[in-house]
């Protein structure tokens, strides 16, 4: 036995002495980073086949039953159950691209796994994890100052060079049949949305872009709506249901009367004492509406509850009202109309309405929407998406979602890399080369990483049945003339293109966090000596 296990249980005159737990697992050295490894490698199988236009669906069941349908390297991970701990922060990485950029969450599990598969036979060598770490990470730094010098400065006012790049994000998504139409929906959605303050640009998604998903109707039908949806009906049925140019008031108060926050005994001793209270209540409702018609408004919001009585009034004075909306909501109001968020009646000012060009009410399958639409400077929209069903819908707002983060990606960070494996082939011969300079143990490691980084290629090629060998060392001698870096696969045909002609290109900032985020998480995961697990295990007992 190795020495640890002397150590552990040491041979005296008394027998062994236990210190860890009888029931701990215990790996150490070579075994646990084997193990890891192969924990990383089986994740990183999984999403293979996600990766490209010719990728598969995977089809998940959630523990509730539910089904998941999706490529979405995320939505994969954030769905699955695993044991191993390398495997768990492996599920980590996808989770922090979707965070960080929202798209090339497959790729980076791909990456970070074949950086793993590289090292496993430099380790089998006896190699020192530390010394392949050190190598990778100098191979990082290379790598980033390549993918600078291969980026392009891209036009964000040009519309179609935009629509471009979404359309190669969506080109490897199951909604890639209506490309055209989701490319502008999104980029509609974003432009929308984008507030520019001098030196700095917020684009703002997560807030400001809703995405309503209606079962029913096709595809097609999905458009990007100048204002705001909201699941509700009008509170009366003789308000109006359609009112142009409203003048609307949004409210974060309630128009009914306000019980006070302790418990209050009212000891009544005549009758007449016990109407004037009533009528206290009724006058102070009948104040509220007072002040809210006097701003005349066509249309009145509000977040908290509309008492009968307010309605009544409301119907005589013909103002129509929405209640308890969500507070997400009436943000997105509050930015669509260019109004304000009124929190006390009594301080309603001229300026704190807001206006659109229509308030409708419409009924869409069995659910009434109310649509506040064509505003004339909005910095809100609201994404309506319709589809066949439930499944379908979700994945299609997924790769929506992932459409959005690209398109906010290109306009904070104008620059692109060619897409296609091309960025990877050329970082991989770049880094080749390189190599060569470099003395002593760590060229292997660092030789390596090259390898990896052939990995995308390699699997765009293998999804889409081309002859994975002879295409990838076409590509190689493509890129070893030096001359054309933009060259890589054609994942549809399977063939070699030139990526510029094809006008496939991904925001730099996407491969670059991409690859920092392998390199990174392949250095964790060879730093690991020693795994034990059940720790907790025996205290149950």
């Amino acid at each position: 036995g190795c020495c640890c296990e002397n150590i552990l249980c040491g041979k005296m005159q008394a027998g062994p002495i236990l210190v860890l737990n009888q029931n701990t697992q215990r790996e150490t050295g070579r075994k646990a980073q084997i193990g890891n490894i192969a924990a990383a490698k089986a994740v990183c199988q999984i999403t293979r086949t996600c990766l490209g236009p010719r990728a598969m669906l995977k089809m998940i069941l959630d523990p509730m039953g539910g089904i998941v349908l999706t490529n979405d390297g995320n939505a994969i991970m954030r769905e699955i159950d695993v044991a191993h701990p390398a495997a768990k922060s492996m599920i980590e990485l996808s989770k922090t691209q979707d965070e960080e950029v929202g798209d090339g969450t497959t790729s980076v599990i791909v990456l970070a796994g074949e950086m793993l598969t590289v090292a496993e036979p430099i380790l089998e060598k006896q190699t020192h994890p530390t010394v392949i770490i050190r190598a990778f990470f100098k191979a990082l730094e290379d790598s980033v100052e390549v993918l600078n010098k291969l980026a392009v400065k891209v036009d964000i006012n040009k519309r179609d060079e935009v629509l471009k790049i979404i359309k190669s994000c969506l080109g490897t998504k199951f909604v890639n049949r209506w490309s055209s139409l989701m490319c502008n929906l999104a980029l509609d959605a974003v432009s929308t949305i984008v507030v520019d303050e001098g030196d700095r640009k917020e684009v703002d998604i997560k807030r400001y872009v809703k995405v309503e998903k209606i079962p029913g109707g096709e595809l097609d039908d999905s458009y990007v709506l100048r204002g705001v949806v909201m699941n509700k009906d009008v509170l009366h049925s003789k308000m109006r249901r359609r009112i142009e140019n409203p003048r609307i008031l949004l409210l974060d108060c309630p128009i009914e009367y306000v019980k006070s926050e302790n418990q209050t005994t009212v000891e009544a001793e005549k009758e007449e004492d016990w109407a004037s209270v009533l009528q206290a209540e009724e006058d102070y409702v009948r104040k509220i509406c007072t002040i809210i018609s006097s701003v005349k408004p066509d249309l009145v919001v509000t977040e908290k509850g509309v008492s009968d009585l307010a309605q009544h009034f409301f119907v005589r004075n013909n103002i129509t009202a929405l209640r308890r909306l969500r507070k997400s909501d009436s943000l997105r109001i509050q930015r669509a109309i260019g109004g304000r968020i009124v929190n006390r009646i009594e301080e309603i000012k001229e300026s704190d309405l807001g206006t659109c060009g229509l308030f409708e009410v419409q009924k869409i399958g069995d659910e009434y929407f109310s649509f506040i639409s064509e505003c004339k400077t909005p910095k809100a929209c609201t994404i309506m998406l319709r589809g066949a069903s439930k499944d379908v819908l979700k994945e299609v707002e997924r790769n929506l979602m992932d459409a959005l983060c690209v398109t906010r990606n290109v306009l904070l960070d104008p620059r692109l890399v060619p897409g296609g494996g091309a960025a990877e082939m050329a970082l991989a011969q770049a880094l080749t080369e390189k190599s060569k300079t470099i003395q002593g143990v760590d060229q292997i490691s660092y030789r390596a990483v090259a390898q990896a980084f052939e990995v995308i290629p390699r699997v765009l090629a293998d999804n889409c049945g081309a002859k994975v060998v002879r295409l990838l060392t076409e590509l190689r001698a493509k890129h070893a003339e030096g001359k054309n870096p933009t060259w890589g696969i054609d994942g549809n045909k399977g063939v070699l293109a030139d990526m510029y002609d094809l006008g496939i290109w991904e925001p730099y900032s996407v491969r670059a966090q991409a690859i920092k985020t392998a390199i990174e998480a392949a250095c964790l995961l060879l730093r690991i000596d020693d795994v034990l697990s059940g720790v907790g295990a025996a205290k149950k007992d």
